[in-house]
């Protein structure tokens, strides 16, 4: 890289930190730091949305698939477009009945009101540590750009990958804790344009110009990467099943859906990020890691789009694009800190450790915990070989956990408290003791040969449990259900 575009990259993280010290000086309550105020439009939620749940670990994961399958990749983002639209549909005009009523701060406030405490306890906790791992995905999906890209060299005889992964964190950890939510979706909003700009005005038009134009890039490719088949029932299965869900359970979303100012902005907001994940992303991701497959067919499959920008692009484009990619790579990392920090801090210190602290003292602690939830991730990013395994080892514990409950919760008038505790209780660890088997290699051989992800094994267990005691062991007061079925 020039020092041009060192310097475009250096101007746009010190923008991105002084907007994060300008909301510091403007908020003053938790409402402020967790939700927005409550007060934000659709416009900035649903880019807000779409910057987190792309962000740069699908980003640079959906250039590696696009390197190993081609546009059939897509798919992995289909999963967006669906999960974002049915719950506007199904899940928002509910959620903002109860938080019209109730001024909800996080995903277990809504646990905690159908069902209880002890339910909203193990969600917070299944919650806090599934984005604390995915807040490591995304610092390694970081520093995997910046060692291709800024720092083939690091200083001090580091290596390259460790020094990015140091560098990455703190500034990302940094602007998110004095900034609170505010800052994150005004900064996603400003990084969304510039990611979309980038890729798609910038660098498909080079890279195509670089490889010799569609034909060649044809040439290069085998004609099933240009087809949206070139994938198995079984993979194309596993996606689904492990993203859609995250729609409905994933706290970077309820706090999203709280800072709305009402149900017919929150569902624009979902709409548009439908829209923009697909085609819009999906399609501009994996064609450029097929792009990234003809100039560099030796590289790691995740590798390979990094090297791309790095190596294609003229001078000063480079650092406009690269700055786009850390653009989506912070916004998905500091709403995951957010997400996390405001589990544990509202749901379990708050509540059950340190009660009645002044709002002075809360946001002292939030800040504070969102600097220990940075830290830790950063230590699980080292922990990870690809960004993509990182994203759906997150996803897998926390939907097999907390799908069926919630699921439950919001449309089974027999769902109780009972059934919700066990079922996330025995969902959650079925699905982490499998993940554990698999990391270490001890899979037994039938899940294995089956291929099925384990996130499926998780969901049916706690099913199970859950319908199993909800009917056995019901709640008595149902005025819940009632409250969130009652028409405006």
């Amino acid at each position: 890289m020039h020092w041009v575009d060192y310097l475009i990259f250096a101007l746009y993280m010190a923008g991105v930190l002084g907007i994060g010290i300008f909301y510091f000086m403007k908020n003053k309550r938790s409402e402020d730091y967790y939700v927005g105020s409550r007060s934000m439009s659709a416009s900035h939620v649903g880019l807000s949305i779409v910057a987190t749940d792309v962000g740069g670990g699908f980003s640079i994961g959906l250039g590696g698939v696009g390197f190993l399958m081609g546009l059939s990749g897509s798919w992995l983002l289909f999963t967006g477009l669906v999960g974002a639209w049915l719950s506007a549909v199904f899940i928002i005009p509910r959620i903002k009945r109860v938080d019209t009523q109730h001024k909800m701060f996080t995903y277990p406030d809504f646990l905690r009101f159908r069902f209880n405490d002890r339910v909203a306890l193990v969600a917070a906790v299944i919650s806090g540590i599934g984005y604390l791992g995915f807040t490591g995905a995304q610092i390694l999906a970081g520093a995997k750009l910046a060692s291709a890209t800024i720092f083939e060299q690091a200083p001090w005889g580091m290596d390259p990958l460790q020094f990015s992964l140091l560098l990455i964190a703190i500034i990302t950890i940094s602007y998110t804790v004095i900034g609170g939510l505010k800052a994150v979706i005004y900064t996603d909003t400003i990084q969304w344009i510039i990611l979309l700009s980038g890729l798609i005005l910038v660098t498909i038009p080079a890279a195509l110009i670089r490889i010799g134009g569609m034909p060649a890039l044809k040439e290069h490719l085998p004609a099933e990467f240009f087809t949206l088949t070139n994938i198995s029932f079984v993979q194309f299965f596993n996606w689904m099943i492990t993203i859609i869900p995250i729609w409905i359970i994933a706290m970077t979303l309820y706090q999203r859906m709280f800072a709305c100012k009402d149900v017919k902005e929150a569902k624009r907001a979902w709409y548009i990020a439908g829209i923009f994940e697909y085609p819009v992303m999906a399609f501009a991701g994996v064609f450029l890691g097929m792009c990234a497959r003809v100039i560099f067919p030796e590289a790691e499959a995740e590798m390979a789009m990094p090297q791309l920008i790095s190596r294609v692009l003229p001078l000063g484009v480079t650092g406009i694009v690269i700055a786009a990619y850390f653009s989506a790579i912070m916004s998905t990392a500091d709403s995951c800190l957010m997400a996390s920090s405001g589990n544990f801090v509202n749901d379990v210190i708050q509540r059950h450790v340190r009660k009645n602290m002044s709002e002075k003292n809360n946001m002292r602690l939030s800040m504070v915990m969102t600097l220990v939830i940075g830290i830790t991730a950063v230590s699980l990013a080292a922990m990870f070989r690809t960004v993509l395994d990182a994203i759906l080892y997150a996803y897998s514990f926390m939907v097999s956990g907390l799908f069926v409950p919630t699921l439950g919760a919001y449309f089974w008038k027999r769902s109780s408290s009972a059934g919700a505790f066990l079922g996330m209780i025995f969902g959650g660890g079925v699905t982490l003791v499998l993940m554990i088997l698999q990391k270490i290699e001890q899979l037994p051989e039938l899940i294995r040969n089956i291929g099925l992800d384990s996130t499926i094994y998780g969901i049916v267990v706690s099913l199970i449990f859950f319908v199993t005691f909800s009917l056995l062991v019901p709640d008595e007061d149902k005025g819940q259900m009632k409250a969130m079925e009652k028409k405006d």
